[in-house]
């Protein structure tokens, strides 16, 4: 007796299902039930490549640290002989071109001054401190910045730190993520070609990480303010550099 064709169709596909080789049934041709048979596709070979980039610009600005520091035997007398230095500090940034929005305090101190002997301490007076942070925006003029800032500051004048960058620096960045790919991309053809296939669409593209390198000129705190004014200053290069971690298909 032939087997029905829509039994045969649901023994086959609960077959499937199970992962089991459907079996025609007898008759099954007969009646015309064909069964079709499972398609398995294998998935495209990959090729995973790391690229590294970077690029290198000019400084566009500079950012100076400076300061001023006085003691005293009195509070008062501190912070009198501190605010009179950090006035001729200002009158001199502000005498070299440089904007408001370019100067901030970063930190205003009073402490106690103690003298250490035989164990015991003795205050001796005390010490007023304020710092700012200067930007250039014309890294030609840093040095004469420096040695104006020095001068009308005397003894009580110290420049902590020059720090030479870019105003925005997403363009530089760019330019180095765009490195890493190209050298990612020429990896994986090479590889592709040495393995006798052709490189294939992108599948996934990573960044691995940023670098950014500043030039940082020697220059310390530790030196009296009038002798730092003669320093003279290299701008340099900065690098910013990038990674990525791609993968491709191989035709």
């Amino acid at each position: 007796m032939p087997v029905p064709r829509t039994t045969v169709t649901a023994i086959a596909v609960i077959l499937l299902a199970l992962g089991l080789p459907a079996v025609a049934a007898p008759g099954a041709a007969a009646a015309g039930g064909a069964v079709p048979a499972a398609h398995v596709t294998s998935a495209p070979a990959t090729i995973t490549v790391t690229g590294e980039g970077s690029a290198v610009g000019k400084p566009d600005i500079a950012v100076i640290g400076a300061g001023v520091e006085a003691t005293a035997k009195t509070t008062r007398a501190a912070l009198n002989a501190q605010n009179e230095a950090a006035a001729a500090l200002l009158k001199a940034v502000r005498t070299q071109g440089i904007a408001d929005r370019d100067i901030r305090t970063e930190n205003v101190s009073l402490s106690p001054v103690h003298d250490y002997q035989d164990g015991a301490s003795t205050l001796t007076g005390y010490r007023a401190a304020q710092s700012f942070s200067i930007k250039v925006r014309k890294v030609a003029a840093t040095g004469a910045l420096i040695t104006a800032v020095t001068e009308a500051t005397g003894d009580a004048g110290r420049i902590d730190s020059v720090v030479f960058d870019l105003d925005d620096r997403r363009p530089l960045q760019d330019r180095a993520r765009k490195a890493a790919y190209q050298d990612a991309h020429a990896k994986a053809a090479q590889y592709a070609e040495l393995g006798g296939h052709r490189l294939g669409r992108l599948v996934s593209l990573s960044e691995g990480g940023t670098g950014y390198v500043l030039p940082m000129p020697p220059v310390s705190g530790d030196a009296p303010g009038a002798g730092i004014g003669a320093v003279p200053l290299a701008p340099g290069e900065i690098r910013a550099t990038a990674s990525v971690t791609a993968v491709y298909e191989l035709d």
